[in-house]
């Protein structure tokens, strides 16, 4: 058998068992076609039997056919050899109709053949091998180099698209991958820890095994290629220099050169930033990285300086981390020693032994602590009066601590000593001022003039501040010192501490004075107990004795006061769906005689609470709702009863938590909506729901749909957010008038509402972007032509007027004429 034969049989099985011949589907008239064959599959397959009219018997096959293509005079196409999309990936055909004789009757007609792409080509990398260098805390995601490889197959589908990553690192420190690979575009950077802990000392190099997969990495299937990849670690010269020192107030020419920062290449602009953000920067920094200070400094203003050198890429990009500068400003004694005040005063009792600290005199200097130029030295040079001798004080060098150094001082000698002290540091000295007085030992101790003040009886209900009782006693000291100070303290009776004692200063009298509010109930009598004593210590051997205590009775009325709540405020929370008579809260009162207590509520506006006069239980009476009021507010009255039923108020708040009670609603009432008529394309409008019920913290998330199946056809509802959703026709064919769409939404509540509303949207002319529509014809009131009518036919009236008027007026003239003529002739006849 012939191979031509044998061919016509394959191809005639193949097309009686795959269906070819089918009408519209497999086969029909010569017209252009386009059909799509992935490449690789086996030879002789049919594609389409085209079909002719007569005269035309046969079929031939023109242009890109590559000897692949052929097509037999039955019009049946079909390729003799597998495709392949990397040699060519479109086919561009022709085919004509021949009659009889071999000529053209029909055609010729472009048949394109798109070979459609398998994954039969590996990816490659460009080079085996690849070198590449990147700095020690580089900065993170940065690529320093890339790594390339190329795959034939189309790059638009799957099997072109190329994945990367990097499979070893050596050395694999501690299991850290210290690089990264960008999977799509094969740049190589460092990872964060990467950036961090490279360290060329450590290690210099790295080596790293990559590798590419096509079908992006996804299947199992995918073909991929590895490089090596080796790379070498240098050394970060972007580093922070060593903290600068600068002397302050220097006399060098400014600005002046400190200290210098470097990129790793040429190239970086640099800059500086104060982290302190001072009104005068006194740094700057050039190109080449060198940083300078601009003006002299000085440490008692600022001690030291911090700010940031940064370098950018020729994009304003930042190049790495910014380096912290530390500059400190080095002292110069540059400042004199400074006295605590302009006179320092000391007080040293009388009698005092050699030796007895007065006290410790303190200079300052602004100089630079811990340092020499700080180290004050302290010496008396002058004391006045010199009595009973000169140098009676001394001064320890370092500490400025004043002693008494000859002997005991007496009071009537002198009471004061004023002394002059030289404070000084290494170039600088200060004068200051000392006083010491002399002051008298407390040996006396305060004596009460009576040890008892008898009894005073007070209402309870006295007024916090009220004075109810002075006392006083004496001391034998030197007036107005510490030693003849005297305080008063209840020490006994008072455990409350309802009562304070205040001393007048000039006369040390005492006035007891109620400090806080009394109370019958707790204690009706108490004996108070005072003891008188002074700030300073007695010296040794006086002790306080019976003199200096007395006391006093305290005797309380009763007063028939109002109940106390055990409250201000009472709050509870309740869901607002609560039912009827349910508890909602109680309140407690107690009365402080003892008398029963009725509750009663006030202010209770909208008659949803009810109150039991006994226990104080709050119930509910009525349904509540919580978006009338959230937080509903109520006075509850305690009243006693018998006694002189007084009253006493406190607040019970009663918190409604949300229920799901309220359907979603339009947000206002849309009444302006319109589309312009007629429609070129579909339109929309844009509408917003609310919903009066309490919202989540994401805010109200609502569902839209349309309100009727019969809606559908002609229009369309799109969520936009949780409020807004877009109503948009579904056509252009609609009439000039006012369409009411009903809208269903839903809300996310348990259980979830829906409300339906009507959403009024006008189609009508517009004019610049606005809805054109004419005055409506109101019932009683005039259309314009009918108020033209009406205008027409008042000016006919009135010419109608006019014309008779006239005419009257005429035939009144003729009249007269017609008298006045006869007139004129019987007139000489009478003569």
């Amino acid at each position: 058998m012939s191979p031509v034969l044998l061919r016509s049989l394959c191809l005639l099985t193949l097309y009686l068992t795959i269906g070819y011949g089918l009408e519209g589907k497999f086969s029909g008239p010569l017209k252009p076609m386009t059909f799509s064959i992935f490449e690789g599959q086996e030879p002789s397959q049919v594609i389409f039997q085209f079909k002719a009219n007569p005269p035309a018997v046969s079929f031939e096959l023109t242009g890109e056919t590559d000897n692949i293509f052929m097509i037999q005079s039955d019009g049946l196409l079909y390729y003799v050899r597998a495709l392949d999309r990397e040699t060519r990936a479109t086919h561009h055909l022709q085919i004509s109709a021949l009659d009889a004789q071999g000529a053209t009757v029909e055609g010729p007609v472009p048949i394109t053949i798109e070979v459609k792409d398998i994954n039969d080509n590996r990816p490659m990398f460009l080079q085996s091998k690849y070198e590449g260098s990147v700095r020690q805390n580089s900065r993170p995601g940065k690529p320093f180099m890339y790594v390339n490889a190329t795959d034939l197959d189309d790059p638009a589908t799957p099997n072109g698209q190329l994945f990367y990553q990097i499979v070893i690192q050596l050395p694999n420190v501690n299991n850290v991958m210290y690089f990264q690979i960008n999977n799509k575009t094969g740049e190589i950077s460092l990872t964060q820890q990467g950036s961090q802990e490279l360290d060329p000392v450590k290690n210099p190099s790295y080596n790293l095994v990559v590798s590419v997969q096509d079908m992006g990495g996804q299947t199992e299937n995918s073909f991929s290629d590895t490089a090596s990849v080796d790379i070498n670690v240098k050394e970060n010269i972007w580093k922070a220099p060593e903290p600068v020192e600068i002397e302050e107030n220097s006399t060098a020419a400014h600005p002046l050169k400190i200290t210098q920062v470097q990129w790793n290449e040429p190239g970086a602009h640099y800059s500086l930033s104060d982290r302190d953000k001072l009104p005068v920067f006194p740094f700057s920094i050039d190109q080449e990285g060198d940083i300078y200070v601009t003006q002299p400094l000085d440490r008692e203003k600022k001690d030291s300086y911090t700010f940031y050198a940064i370098a950018k890429d020729e994009n304003g990009k930042p190049l790495a981390f910014p380096l912290e500068i530390h500059v400190k400003v080095k002292d110069i004694n540059d400042n004199p020693p400074t006295c605590p005040f302009p006179v320092t005063v000391f007080e040293i009792q009388e009698n005092e032994g050699l030796g007895s600290s007065i006290g410790t005199f303190t200079a300052s200097d602004m100089d630079e602590k811990n340092t020499i130029n700080s180290i004050l030295k302290y010496k008396i040079v002058a004391q006045t009066p010199q009595i009973p001798t000169d140098g009676l004080f001394l001064v320890e060098e370092y500490t400025g601590k004043l002693q008494l150094a000859k002997q005991a001082l007496k009071k009537r000698d002198t009471p004061q000593y004023n002394l002059t002290v030289e404070v000084s540091d290494p170039g600088f000295k200060t004068s200051c001022f000392v006083q010491i007085n002399v002051i008298d030992i407390n040996d006396q101790i305060p004596i009460f003039e009576k040890s008892d003040y008898g009894s005073v009886t007070l209402s309870e209900d006295t007024a916090v501040g009220t004075i109810i009782l002075t006392i006083q006693a004496t001391d034998a000291d030197e007036p107005f010192t510490g030693s003849s100070k005297i305080l008063y303290r209840i020490i006994q009776g008072d455990s409350e501490g309802r009562l304070g004692v205040d001393t007048d200063p000039q006369t040390n009298r005492g006035y007891v004075t109620i400090k806080k509010p009394l109370d019958f109930e707790t204690a009706a009598f108490s004996n108070i107990v005072f003891k008188a004593e002074n700030p300073e210590p007695l010296v040794s051997g006086v002790t306080y004795n019976a003199s200096s205590f007395a006391s006093f009775k305290l005797i309380l009325t009763d007063v028939n006061e109002a109940p106390v709540f055990s409250q201000d405020v009472f709050q509870a929370k309740v869901r607002e769906d609560v039912a009827i008579n349910t508890k909602v809260g109680n309140v407690t009162a107690r009365d402080p005689e003892g008398l029963n207590i009725r509750y009663s509520l006030s202010g209770d506006t909208r008659g949803w609470l009810k109150i039991d006069p006994v226990t104080g239980e709050i119930f509910s009476v009525a349904p509540l709702d919580r978006e009338a009021e959230s937080v509903y507010q109520v006075q509850v009255v305690a009243t006693e009863v018998g006694g002189s039923s007084l009253k006493s108020t406190s607040n019970f708040h009663l918190t409604l938590m949300d229920v799901n009670d309220n359907p979603p609603r339009l947000v206002k009432d849309y009444t302006g909506l319109f589309i312009c008529h007629p429609l070129t394309a579909p339109g929309s409008v844009i509408f917003e729901a609310t919903d009066d019920d309490q919202q989540s913290f994401r805010g109200p998330q609502f569902t839209f749909a349309l309100g009727s199946e019969n809606l559908k056809n002609d229009w369309e509802v799109s969520k936009i957010n949780g409020t807004h959703a877009r109503l948009s026709t579904k056509h252009t064919n609609f009439e000039e008038r006012l369409y009411k769409i009903a809208i269903s939404i839903n809300d996310e509540g348990r259980p979830p509402l829906e409300g339906t509303v009507f959403l009024p949207v006008t189609f009508c002319p517009c004019v610049e972007g606005s809805c054109f529509r004419p005055v409506d014809t109101q019932e009683g009131r005039p259309t314009v032509a009918m108020a033209v009518g009406i205008l027409l036919t008042t000016l006919l009236v009135i010419g109608i007027i006019l014309a008779v008027v006239f005419i009257r007026m005429k035939n009144d003239k003729g009249k007269d004429n017609v008298e006045n003529a006869q007139t004129t002739e019987v007139q000489p006849l009478r003569s």
